[in-house]
């Protein structure tokens, strides 16, 4: 057993089992850890969005059809990269995928190293996805722990308002604008002004 850490992690969604298994024993003796389904709907009931990966699906399939897939997965607004494979050449489907975000697309029979480099692509974009991914989740976690009233303040230290314009939107006094940015830096770990824009404009940006 290969001490060395896996690359990262390859779904591969096709019906076909003999194109399961030549893309596993292809991609696993590059160092991948392989994942296969027979369909797109088993594999949406086991997909992990926080684990680093990236997908390459078949575009026609019994059931659930890779479109199909990419739609559910952009309805889900995952950041799992997508590679599409066809044995029908059918071009113009897949350049529907391209436009709705897919990273490319490959025809049967691939080249074995033209595959390798489409993941190799397709897992340092879902490494920096999954990064900005895990810093949103954060700061998600940190605005949750304020109060609609504390929110509002924030909103408006974004803004660029005194306290005293602060006080005068919201009918407070300016003591209470103090001890409402108090509890903000506090609950935000914040140290600076600087800080709290930083989390407070990335979760903005985010959204």
């Amino acid at each position: 057993m290969s001490l060395i850490p896996k690359k990262g992690t390859v779904y591969v969604v096709d019906d076909d089992e003999a194109v399961r298994d030549s893309l596993q024993w292809l991609l696993e003796g590059k160092d991948y850890r392989v994942k296969c389904f027979d369909s797109a709907e088993s594999f949406l009931s086991r997909f992990d969005p926080r684990e680093v990966a990236c997908l390459i699906a078949d575009i026609r399939m019994d059931g659930m059809s890779g479109l199909e897939l990419q739609d559910r997965l952009l309805e889900r607004k995952s950041p799992l990269p997508v590679v599409f494979i066809t044995g029908h050449g059918d071009v113009p489907m897949a350049v529907t995928t391209m436009k709705k975000g897919a990273m490319d697309f490959i025809e049967k029979p691939f080249k074995e190293e033209e595959l390798v480099v489409l993941v190799e692509r397709m897992l340092d974009q879902a490494r920096v996805a999954f990064s900005q991914y895990q810093e949103q989740a954060s700061r998600d976690a940190l605005l949750s722990r304020l109060t609609t009233r504390e929110a509002q303040v924030l909103e408006r230290i974004v803004a660029g308002r005194l306290n005293k314009q602060i006080a005068d939107d919201l009918g407070i006094s300016i003591k209470t604008v103090e001890a409402h940015r108090a509890n903000i830096m506090e609950k935000l770990n914040a140290n600076t002004v600087a800080d709290l824009l930083k989390i407070a404009l990335g979760a903005t940006h985010k959204a």
